[in-house]
């Protein structure tokens, strides 16, 4: 029948090592890439409908013959639009800010290193426009943002699948012990020897 199958620990190469790419714990230095996408044509085109009803709606309460309750219910619509408008405007300008403060610190991170060793611009800002999203609620910009972090390593997971790992701020800094050699026409005493116990004194 052959001999028993080996434990699953001793079967395994304990030797055996993946190959991790190091990257360095300060980070990314330099300035960010350009910014490569346009501004979010689907929130300003919300935005510019709101302004324009709401201006249309405004122009509607000039009219002369409005009166009565039709007056009254002309001005909830302009103050509803209004308020559209003003929420819909505070997005765009809170959302182009966050994408800024955003680019630029992810750009700044060890992972940042090996995004611009494969020129993942394009990646990172979509990434940046659905974390933007989501972090305003919304769910679908979530799901998306999550896939792009998995990709671009910014989870430990994530990093784990890309063979990717922080260094230590030590590592690659300390340099290899050097042997000094004996001067020409000396010669080293043996270890047993006495005379490698004594010292020159001055």
């Amino acid at each position: 029948m052959g001999p028993a199958p080996k434990p699953e620990g001793a079967r395994r190469r304990r030797n055996a090592t993946v190959a991790m790419t190091p990257l360095p714990p300060e980070g990314r230095k330099g300035r960010p890439p350009k910014w490569p996408l346009l501004d979010d044509v689907v929130l300003i085109a919300r935005r510019d409908l709101a302004l324009r009803k709401a201006d249309e709606l405004e122009l509607a309460l000039l009219e002369p013959n409005l009166k009565g309750r039709a007056k009254v219910a002309a001005e909830k619509k302009a103050d509803s639009a209004r308020e559209a408008a003003l929420i819909l405007t505070k997005q765009v300008e809170a959302q182009q800010a966050l994408e800024g403060e955003l680019w630029k610190e992810l750009w700044k991170t060890p992972q940042a290193v090996m995004w611009a060793q494969q020129s993942w611009t394009r990646e990172v800002a979509q990434y940046v426009r659905w974390k933007t999203r989501a972090e305003a609620g919304d769910l679908d910009a979530a799901k998306e943002a999550r896939q792009l972090a998995d990709r671009l390593g910014l989870t430990p997971l994530a990093m784990l699948r890309l063979r990717w790992r922080i260094a230590d701020p030590d590592e690659g800094t300390s340099a290899p012990r050097t042997r000094r050699r004996p001067a020409a026409g000396t010669r080293r005493p043996k270890p047993d020897d006495p005379r490698a116990t004594l010292h020159v004194v001055e």
